[in-house]
């Protein structure tokens, strides 16, 4: 089997859940789901869709640094879960502005709960050198 190495920071929400922040196996980094969580607080953050948007995106990114990445501009690979796609537009705002001209790939999709009842989470994959 390959090599993995769990990767932990204080910058993102943990859980006492059994999984890691992210997994790292060679280059390629996977990155747990994450929502809208102050890692500092561990509760969701107050605000519109936007602002959780970014909370989110703050969260992954912090996972990707931590396993020696340089944030978001390692992701390759996005999966986007919303509890109401009338809200789609209004994420793609958020999202674009942290990803600029090459975003990564992306899959998002309705779900109908998330925990905690945040309204966003994501996960991530992310390549790195």
């Amino acid at each position: 089997m390959t090599d993995t190495k769990p990767i932990e920071t204080d910058d993102a929400p943990s859980s006492d859940n059994p999984y890691s922040q992210g997994v790292r196996v060679g280059d390629t980094l996977y990155v747990s789901g994450y929502g809208p969580v102050d890692p500092e607080t561990g509760e969701p953050i107050e605000g519109d869709v936007q602002d959780q948007t970014e909370r989110v995106l703050e969260n992954i990114a912090a996972v990707v640094s931590e396993a020696g990445g340089d944030g978001l501009a390692d992701v390759v690979k996005v999966t986007v879960y919303l509890t109401d796609l009338e809200e789609y537009d209004r994420v793609n705002e958020a999202y674009g502005s942290q990803f600029g001209d090459e975003p990564p790939a992306r899959v998002c999709v309705e779900v109908s709960r998330l925990p905690e009842d945040v309204r966003i989470e994501m996960d991530a994959i992310a390549f790195l050198e």
